[in-house]
């Protein structure tokens, strides 16, 4: 998963790693020679591009003896990203004092955005959306429906060395809208819009992503099961 560059002996060459190491052969350890410094530079990506690998996971929140838990259901994908667009909620208030800007608070309530997509699945609208597919196989949808059902949302964009995996906790969608167009010369498919809104769980979790010196069992399992960092996000 990590790249970098072996300086050993002064013979460059890249390579792949899981950690750095020391390296000493049995005759220098024999007679006692100092190991051999192997020097590993970790290469980050510069640019990212292409939006793909969009997936959800249905979350459910449980409160036990006053103790809320967070489990998710296995990630399931969302074929056909076009676009996604979210921009961070939350707002900078500044205290003034001595003729400054003494303090400033700044919170964190998420992101909102929209995601577009060639086609919503059909499980997306009945265990996320909340739609109901009846005895004809026909999705209806009531208006005694309100928020959609809580998901975690993962998707990636590509690097110029490894993809950046994303994922958010706490999600909800709004309906899309319906439109299309009629066909002309050539042949243009529509898309459909899914308005997200990613709000921090209750005990302040709000996304996770990649970085460069990400663990291969992480990075490889990313969309196998909800990543969630053994270490508390009040930490």
């Amino acid at each position: 998963m990590k790249s970098y560059i072996n300086l050993k002996s002064e013979v460059m060459e890249t390579q792949s790693l899981n950690k750095p190491k020391f390296v000493l052969s049995p005759s220098e350890f024999a007679f006692g020679k100092l190991p051999t410094l192997t020097r590993y530079i970790f290469m980050g990506n510069k640019v990212k591009y292409n939006l793909k690998n969009v997936h959800a996971a249905k979350m459910t929140e449980t409160v036990t003896d006053g103790v809320v838990s967070f489990t998710y259901a296995k990630p399931k994908a969302i074929p056909g990203a076009v676009s996604i667009s979210l921009d961070a909620k939350g707002e900078s208030s500044p205290f003034y004092a001595d003729g400054i800007v003494y303090f400033r608070s700044v919170t964190n309530n998420g992101y909102s955005g929209d995601l577009e997509i060639a086609l919503i699945p059909e499980w997306f609208r009945t265990e996320i959306l909340q739609e109901t597919l009846d005895d004809k196989g026909v999705l209806v949808e009531n208006s005694g429906v309100g928020e959609s059902v809580k998901f975690a949302l993962l998707f990636e964009f590509d690097g110029d060395i490894n993809a950046i995996r994303h994922v958010l906790y706490n999600c909800s969608a709004s309906r899309p809208s319906i439109e299309s167009e009629t066909k002309e010369d050539t042949i243009e498919p529509g898309t459909e819009t899914l308005s997200i809104t990613a709000d921090p769980r209750s005990d302040g979790l709000v996304k996770a992503r990649t970085g460069d010196t990400t663990d291969k069992v992480s990075y490889d399992d990313w969309y196998k099961n909800v990543y969630v960092s053994p270490v508390p996000a009040s930490e």
